[in-house]
């Protein structure tokens, strides 16, 4: 018997194959709520990761990537627009002249911001040098996520979960990680003639010109949160960390004229020598400072009315002399 994964395992019922975005993401006709979209994405996501560890963990991969790309076009409102005529709906023009409205406007409109709070918002924006959304975070005003799903309202961009991607490893190999830290991005994979980018806000482009170069193709953003992107950053790349060193340590063995050697580990015969050689300087430097003061400094200590037994110089400089001597050739050995 054939698998069906999209009837076996989303209970689509027999039709046009591969179905459409909304009967993949078992959505009505048109759905034009994006909570909606991600949230069915979401159910239908943990369903069909049950097969990633099987014999059909191929087919899984395969309808995982389907559904991702699927939520990705109904909630980018460009795309979805573009989708929706396609599938035959009759778009009102009037609406792509009126732009977006401001992120604040939608979360008033869901009752999580009053008139006077985004106002304080505003103005903490414009005395912090934070952008809107920064400052609703910084004054706990609403959270991370939500801040980041508004933005992505107001720039009629996708919100990703990343906790739901898996970005593509060949990609992440062709950006840098200072690259991706610098412009607080996540390469994900390569989707409709262009590189699927989570960003936290509007790409730049200087960042726009990276993509083109790197991979030949134009970047398309998606918005996730900051602190989303900085822990993915730390996860999928601390693979490509070590590959870095190591083209590193051998860039660095290229340019350096200098070649470091061994160190070489004396034999016990030369370790006899060292010792021996090291008894020998140990006695000449005690006696040999104490023939100094019996033969030259005698007549010196004397007008210093020092008594004249002592062998100062034998007690001063050769004592601690061979003392040094012992420690560091005698002792050591």
């Amino acid at each position: 018997m054939v698998l069906d994964v999209y009837k076996d395992w989303l209970g689509i019922p027999e039709g046009l194959r591969p179905p459409d975005h909304y009967q993949l993401l078992r959505l009505v006709l048109f759905e034009d709520n994006p909570e909606k979209i991600r949230k069915n994405y979401k159910k239908l996501n943990i369903t069909v990761r049950k097969y990633a560890t099987g014999k059909y963990s191929n087919e899984s991969q395969q309808l995982l990537n389907e559904l991702a790309k699927a939520m990705l076009c109904l909630t980018d409102v460009e795309q979805k627009r573009e989708y929706d005529v396609t599938q035959g709906r009759t778009i009102d023009d009037r609406d792509a002249t009126t732009g977006h409205r401001p992120l604040t406007s939608y979360l008033q409109e869901q009752g999580l911001l009053t008139s006077d709070q985004i106002r304080e918002a505003k103005a903490h924006a414009e005395r912090s040098g934070l952008s809107v959304r920064d400052a609703l975070v910084q004054m706990k005003l609403v959270e991370p996520d939500v801040a980041a799903r508004a933005l992505a309202l107001e720039l009629g961009r996708p919100f990703v979960d990343l906790v739901d991607m898996l970005p593509d490893a060949a990609v992440l190999d062709k950006l840098p990680r200072a690259v991706v830290r610098r412009h607080t991005c996540l390469p994900l994979f390569a989707d409709h003639g262009g590189l699927l980018v989570a960003c936290s806000d509007e790409p730049d482009p200087e960042l726009e010109d990276e993509i083109r170069l790197r991979f030949n193709m134009p970047i398309r953003p998606v918005l996730a949160t900051p602190i989303a992107i900085n822990q993915g950053i730390a996860k999928y790349y601390s693979a490509v960390l070590r590959q870095e060193a190591e083209e590193s340590v051998t860039t660095e063995k290229k340019t350096t004229t200098r070649i470091a050697r061994p160190k070489s580990v004396p034999s016990d015969d030369e370790k006899q020598q060292r010792r021996q050689l090291g008894m020998l300087v140990m006695c000449f430097s005690f006696i040999g400072f104490s023939m100094l003061d019996t033969f030259f400094l005698y007549g010196f200590y004397k007008k210093l009315h020092l008594p004249e037994s002592l062998p100062y110089s034998g007690i001063f400089i050769g004592g601690p002399l061979a003392v040094f001597v012992y420690w560091t050739q005698v002792k050591e050995q």
